[in-house]
């Protein structure tokens, strides 16, 4: 499916994004694994093989993702799908979140799917193709109801950011479009969510379960796909119908 095909994906260490990298090698694809940690992105892309690359670095510094792509080029020789997974969250009421960290969830949140997307294009132009596909969440469709406004807001951003630039490269041979995750079964999840929160989360959603970060890896992976050829500006929501718009 996407054999020879090479795919970078930010914040790949674990979680979805550790899912999302796994995901494309096993469906044939090349990985350049980014995390922040260079040596949580080494041990990654040391588990994935056939290989992989780690490219460690904040997303968030131009110059870093400057250097990130040249290498992810140097080494593997082009890049042929971008995931922009790279994020952070904190739930907090807008009273007790700071300018500071107001500015630092844009800028690990928003502003790195504007860099990395900036920096690949050019790549991807000359090559007349291209996927690229950015991690929103089901906040920012409907806001958060216990998180973090800050996080709404990017996730939100990034649903315009994708639309957006799906017009601006739809005749380019580039695709561009989001995938947004409902309530997922990560370590976040099961280290701050009490079993009480839990069962109110799972009730509420129409499958009554919460999802898995392979089921949101698979998303990104057909959207990545020749298969989504044709799709382009598009959100695909993976949240087991919590969600319905």
């Amino acid at each position: 499916m996407l054999k020879g095909k090479v795919a970078l994906v930010t914040g790949a260490g674990r979680g979805i994004g550790n899912a999302v990298a796994r995901g494309l090698a096993k469906r044939g694809a090349t990985l350049a694994v980014n995390d922040l940690d260079g040596n949580t992105a080494a041990a990654a892309a040391a588990e994935i093989g056939n290989g992989a690359i780690a490219v460690a670095g904040d997303v968030s510094d131009e110059a870093v993702v400057k250097s990130m792509i040249e290498t992810t080029l140097t080494k593997l020789g082009r890049i042929d799908i971008l995931v922009n997974n790279a994020g952070i969250d904190r739930a907090a009421s807008i009273v007790d979140i700071s300018v500071d960290e107001w500015d630092r969830f844009i800028a690990v949140n928003l502003r790195s799917v504007f860099l990395c997307s900036r920096t690949v294009l050019p790549h991807m132009r000359e090559r007349g193709s291209g996927s690229i596909v950015n991690l929103s969440s089901i906040v920012g469709r409907q806001g958060a109801l216990n998180g973090g406004i800050h996080y709404a807001t990017t996730k939100a951003g990034i649903l315009g950011f994708t639309r957006t630039l799906a017009r601006q490269t739809a005749t380019q041979g580039i695709t561009v479009n989001a995938v947004a995750p409902g309530v997922i079964d990560t370590d976040l999840i099961r280290e701050n969510v009490t079993p009480e929160a839990r069962d109110r989360l799972t009730s509420a959603i129409p499958k009554q379960r919460l999802g898995e970060t392979d089921e949101v890896a698979n998303a990104i992976a057909f959207l990545a796909s020749e298969e989504a050829r044709y799709i382009t500006g598009a959100t695909l929501d993976v949240n087991g119908g919590f969600w319905m718009g």
